[in-house]
């Protein structure tokens, strides 16, 4: 091995996580190279102080000459080292000296984060100063919001909060007292913007809200997330177009993400808001299938809440709920990303705990392979009975992160051992764990959909599990899973890992229903005009609904899935689009009393024909507003119009939104809707952002 390879040994070690085989390597190299153990006496060194280092606002004077000596020491040449012609010496001392400037530059920005923290986290007001203590998703992020709740002239604000310091996680009280008057607004320094409190509200209110956005420490390198492009779907004419085709969706990544947005203080852009993944992330009572069908249908029609003169339909399925005796065997092959753009603490750390949750579910009818990508695709650990869980647990131990991404070798080794250990009649799968940064091997999104799509006729599916920010490739692994018969999550903290691989272990597995369609007609005597809402990337053609060999999605058990339609009643002088009038065609509309009818297709999980399923639903049911879970989801799309700035957002309001949710709560056991409501808030305190500063709202 040569010197850096040695070097990160040594660094991982210190980190606990170099092997026994790692550690004697590092040993019988230090015997004889000198500059490598001059490198671990000052990475031991630095270790030892940040080890007693309790006071973490205080950089102390011994931590900095501490980083200077590291630095400043001599590096021995090695007694058996050749004479070098100058050309290699000086690339040899370049070498010495960029790795030394490179220890030195990484410690000096430690120090000079932890005193821009101190200079930043200070609110200034008449020559006095506050200590504000950020959240624990300001480290890493380009910034964040803290909530501060005010009553009257002066307020007092008691949190407790995490701060995230080099490999240390400190919790603290931490108190605020600010004094202040309206006419005399409370002015940041440092990275902070301008608060200001308008005398009006101030007066009214005994408690109101302001946000406090900081520039958090150490700012992250430019951000490449990619999104794929969502057009809203707009209002069609019945009389025109009276079908409307597409794909469920059962995906939940959009609202994750969303939330890991809005809690870092920061407004999602509108394709990051795919609004069927917010509304899909919550479970609604629909009621179990009584029938043979593995689904239920319920169909309710209402009054718009943010536009009372149109109409909303929803159409809800219910899975049906397998008991753990009548679940069928896995063979799961765990794909995880280990490449360099996984080391954060959000991605591969995260990771492994989520996956260690899910082996620690799993029974001897499981089968587990772990297969990781780096630069190369290599099996961690072959296809295991899921009650050895030692072993498995032991594999993920082992994970590093390192190299360069080679998704596509990855996903090919992953589906060669899938193929290997193929169960019949069982669930077959491939789940994939990245930031979808791609970019060595097969990378084309083409390509690599080709493989999938032929993997998913054999019976293997994929789903993914997306982790991290700063790089995340959100597009690509939505249309990935789509064409691998599979699920799409985000995964960013250990609560939505516990959720998605624990909690909703059934539903994220084990597929009762796959390639299910929906197609609705409406009638032109009671609807002028319809709109989908959401589901842009699930559009099907009207044709693909009777043709079997068309990809849809795929229901697990357990899961619930919701559409809404925004209907114009006929009638209404409401303009909408058309077309002219057709010259070899006369529409001609049917006298009946229904608003709509909806058809359903979807096969068995190893079936290739499709059965089809009809309900109708008449045109006095559209009264008065939703109710129950009908209302929840409701609230839930209009929040998501407001992110998305829609033009149809109609009448649509952050304070509507929260008065609807808190009514439709329910008994939210897991306390899912109630993180909604305070997401809302959070969102409503954003967007009320002006340029000079947040007025209260």
């Amino acid at each position: 091995m040569n010197h850096e390879e040695i070097r990160q040994l040594i660094s991982q070690d210190y980190d606990g996580e170099a092997t026994e085989k790692e550690q004697a390597l590092i040993a019988e190299h230090v015997k004889d190279c000198a500059a490598c153990r001059v490198y671990q006496k000052s990475l031991n060194k630095l270790s030892t102080i940040l080890e007693s280092w309790d006071d973490e606002t205080q950089v102390p004077d011994s931590m900095e000459k501490a980083a200077q000596d590291a630095i400043t020491a001599p590096v021995p040449r090695r007694k058996e080292e050749p004479q070098m012609k100058p050309k290699n010496r000086l690339f040899a001392y370049g070498l010495r000296g960029g790795v030394l400037v490179t220890l030195l530059v990484a410690v000096m920005v430690v120090i000079q984060g932890e005193q821009n923290l101190k200079r930043l986290n200070t609110i200034q007001q008449d020559g006095s100063s506050v200590q504000y203590e950020p959240y624990p998703e300001n480290s890493g992020r380009q910034y964040s919001a803290g909530r501060m709740e005010v009553a009257g002239p002066s307020a007092q604000l008691s949190q407790t909060s995490s701060v995230q310091h080099l490999a240390k996680a400190v919790k603290q009280e931490t108190s605020f007292k600010f004094v202040a008057s309206p006419d005399k607004p409370i002015r940041a320094s440092g990275g902070f913007k301008a608060m200001s409190f308008d005398r009006t509200e101030w007066d009214k209110a005994p408690r109101a809200q302001a946000l406090v956005e900081i520039m958090p420490y150490p700012v992250t390198g430019h951000n490449t997330e990619e999104y794929s492009r969502i057009e809203e779907k707009p209002f069609v004419a019945a009389l025109d177009e009276s079908l409307s085709t597409f794909s469920i969706d059962v995906d939940t990544a959009s609202y994750a993400n969303v939330r890991r947005m809005l809690n870092a203080g920061q407004l999602p852009a509108r394709d990051v808001v795919r609004t069927e993944e917010l509304i899909n992330y919550f479970d609604y009572d629909y009621p179990q299938p009584q029938g043979e069908d593995p689904f239920s249908i319920t169909i309710r029609a209402a009054a718009a809440p943010w536009n009372p003169d149109h109409g909303l339909a929803m159409i809800g399925l219910q899975g049906k709920t397998l008991d753990s005796e009548n679940l069928p065997p896995s063979n799961l092959v765990f794909l995880i990303d280990v490449s360099g753009s996984m080391s954060s603490a959000d991605k591969l750390p995260l990771l492994k705990q989520g996956f260690k949750m899910m082996v620690n579910q799993l029974g001897a009818d499981e089968r587990v392979a772990i297969v990781t990508y780096a630069g190369s695709a290599g099996t961690v650990l072959e296809s295991t009975p899921g009650d050895h869980k030692a072993e498995i647990l032991a594999a993920l131990d082992r994970l590093h992160s390192g190299g360069s991404t080679a998704g596509g070798a990855g996903i090919k080794e992953a589906y060669r051992i899938a193929k290997a250990h193929f169960i019949e009649g069982g669930n077959n799968r491939v789940i994939l764990a990245t930031d979808g940064d791609f970019n060595v091997g097969v990378s084309d999104t083409a390509q690599l959909t080709r493989i999938i799509e032929e993997k998913r006729k054999e019976g293997i599916f994929l789903s993914i599990l997306g982790f991290g920010t700063g790089n995340y490739k959100d597009g690509r692994m939505e249309e990935l899973s789509n064409k691998g018969n599979g699920n799409y999550y985000y995964i960013d903290t250990i609560k939505e890992a516990r959720k998605v691989l624990v909690t909703e272990l059934g539903s994220t597995l084990f597929t009762i229903a796959k390639d299910v369609k929906i197609q609705v007609e409406f009638n032109p005597a009671k609807v002028k005009a319809y709109r989908l809402i959401g589901y842009e990337n699930r559009a099907l053609a009207k044709q693909d609904f009777n043709d079997d060999t068309k990809d849809a999605g795929e229901l697990g058990a357990g899961h619930t899935v919701t559409a809404l339609y925004e209907i114009i009643p006929a009638g209404s002088g409401e303009e909408v689009p058309g077309v002219d009038e057709l010259k070899y065609q006369i529409a001609q509309m049917v006298n009946s009393p229904e608003l709509m009818t909806v058809k359903l297709r979807y096969k068995e999980p190893d079936g290739d024909v499709s059965k089809l399923l009809t309900r109708a639903v008449t045109a006095d049911k559209v009264t008065g507003q939703p109710s129950g879970d009908f209302a929840f989801a409701a609230a839930v799309a209009e929040f998501s119009l407001l992110l998305r700035h829609s033009e149809y957002k109609g009448q649509a309001s952050y304070a509507q939104v929260i008065e609807a949710a808190k009514a439709a709560k329910g008994a939210d056991k897991n306390g899912y809707r109630q993180e909604f409501i305070e997401l809302v808030d959070k969102a409503s305190m954003l967007d009320a952002q002006s340029g000079q500063g947040i007025q209260f709202k």
